[in-house]
């Protein structure tokens, strides 16, 4: 982190919303003395808003921002969140949950799917997520916080479902408690500075003029500094990523079984998600509209909601991808300004909240900014984007579906280059491709692989050298203490509640 200087870094960002009010909180929250932000946005802009889901990284973000999570959740509207339910994605009645977890630990060196695949090759193995404590509790709807120790019950972690149009307004609350100076009115124009070519100042409908050392561009799809003004290229995966419509439609449920995970179901032209909240069900079908009309997603949408529909589906239009650059000149793009990919593992919030971790680790100091940073900042970025892309397109690839057009396309396309070579080394070995940074790690890749049925060929030969009794007896010793710690748990909605009651609760 930059030491603070007598002038701050006059930093504008162009945007509410979630990526806005996050980048200008954690800047003025984690930066303190060193920036002064200001936000521009308007109310006649709307946001996005369907993205409920996230990833275990958000936990960490609210708690460097000091905010207590119980206070967090009821402003949201959060539940908990334990993996992602994955449903008929390799064959038509088939499941299986993608943990935010382990599957068994590493034993003599060996990863515990070897141990696990030597057993499926005997017949003597029950499915590999009765080895994830998260699985087994997301199943069970029960939910605890993760020990904070090497115990079974640290083997695991949690994200949040949150109503994403309460999350913006929240996240500015406690921005604009950290200084943060936010100016309504749209942009109607943006003035540059003529030696360098970097933005100057925006200059609002009704005259005023934003300057600034650093602009970052959280202005959704429009990408209206670095995109526009700009000129950065955009990137389109649509030709691996096929689907580039949403239809969104909340609806009610039942609060007394409210699910502690995120169900993604594939349909025969894209999948359906399902998000519980503590208050009604997200619903949105993600589809490809070469495959099927806006029309048709909207009513099978509404055919497939089990509650009763609170609004009309609402259709969103974008476009797989990323800009080739994320920062550029005096300009970063943070969330859909930058890139975009579709939320099937729940990845945007992340992408924004990676994009605002980089952009703080790598602050230009005094405002004078270093081209080696700006070069490692896109390039941290662009790895992020690449791998997440990769991971989504395993889904769709290994299918065994050749019910639709749609499935038997993304079935028999090219993938990536890279995501060739991990679907290589995973088929003929059974190895993950081993990286320290970036998104998924192996028993991400794990679930998905088995949970669709591409098993590899071969594993490490270790465990056939072992009795197979022993491996199977220390299996079932795993699976008996899974269950014992589950049993242990509350209940996920008891859990909800006993925490809306301490928060209630005076000190």
């Amino acid at each position: 982190m930059p030491a603070a200087s007598s002038s701050p870094v006059r930093v504008v960002v162009l945007g509410g919303g979630t990526a806005g009010w996050m980048t200008a909180t954690g800047l003025a929250k984690l930066l303190p003395g060193t920036v002064e932000v200001q936000l521009v946005e308007s109310e006649d802009i709307g946001i996005v808003g369907v993205g409920e889901a996230t990833l275990p990284h958000i936990r960490a973000f609210v708690e460097r921002l000091g905010i207590d999570e119980a206070a967090f959740m009821k402003a949201t509207h959060a539940t908990y969140k334990l993996g992602i339910n994955f449903r008929d994605f390799g064959r038509i009645g088939e499941s299986y949950i993608h943990p935010f977890g382990s599957f068994g630990e590493e034993v003599a060196g060996v990863g515990f799917h070897h141990w696990w695949l030597e057993l499926q090759r005997q017949g003597k193995a029950d499915p590999i997520g009765e080895y994830s404590l998260a699985v087994a509790a997301a199943k069970a709807n029960r939910f605890a916080p993760p020990a904070q120790d090497n115990t079974l019950a640290s083997t695991y972690g949690y994200a949040y479902q949150f109503d994403a149009t309460l999350f913006g307004p929240f996240m500015r609350d406690i921005g604009l408690a950290n200084g943060v100076t936010r100016h309504e009115g749209l942009v109607t124009s943006v003035e540059r500075d003529g030696p360098s070519g970097d933005i100057a100042c925006l200059v609002l409908k009704d005259g005023r003029r934003i300057e600034g050392d650093l602009f970052v561009d959280c202005s959704g799809f429009r990408s209206m500094l670095l995109g526009q003004e700009c000129e950065e290229e955009w990137e389109d995966w649509t030709h691996w990523l096929p689907c580039d419509r949403a239809a969104a439609m909340p609806c009610t449920h039942e609060t007394s079984d409210i699910r502690p995970y995120t169900t993604a179901t594939a349909m025969p032209a894209g999948w359906r998600w399902q998000i519980p909240l503590q208050h009604r069900m997200g619903n949105g079908y993600v589809f490809s509209s070469a495959h099927i009309s806006e029309d048709e997603a909207c009513q099978a949408i509404r055919d497939a909601a089990e509650g009763v529909p609170l609004a009309d589906p609402r259709v969103l239009r974008f476009r797989p991808g990323r800009r080739k650059r994320s920062w550029s000149r005096n300009v970063i793009g943070v969330g859909l300004a930058s890139g975009f990919l579709e939320p099937l593992e729940s990845t945007s919030i992340y992408l924004a909240q990676m994009a605002i971790t980089y952009l703080i680790e790598l602050f230009p100091e005094s405002g004078r900014i270093d081209k080696r940073d700006r070069d490692e900042f896109n390039r941290l970025v662009d790895m992020e984007y690449d791998r997440v892309r990769d991971f989504l397109i395993l889904h769709y690839h290994a299918t065994q579906r050749d019910d639709s057009d749609f499935w038997n396309h993304v079935r028999t396309m090219e993938v990536p280059a890279s995501l060739a070579d991990k679907l290589e080394l995973w088929r003929k070995a059974g190895r993950i491709e081993k990286y320290s940074d970036g998104l998924f790690y192996d028993a991400s890749w794990i679930a998905v692989y088995v949970g669709q049925g591409l098993l590899p060929e071969r594993h490490d030969p270790r465990p056939a050298l072992v009795d197979p009794a022993r491996v199977a007896s220390a299996l079932g010793t795993l699976k008996q203490a899974i269950g014992s710690e589950v049993a242990a748990m509350s209940g996920h909605v008891d859990f909800l509640a006993r925490e809306a009651a301490r928060l209630a609760t005076p000190a």
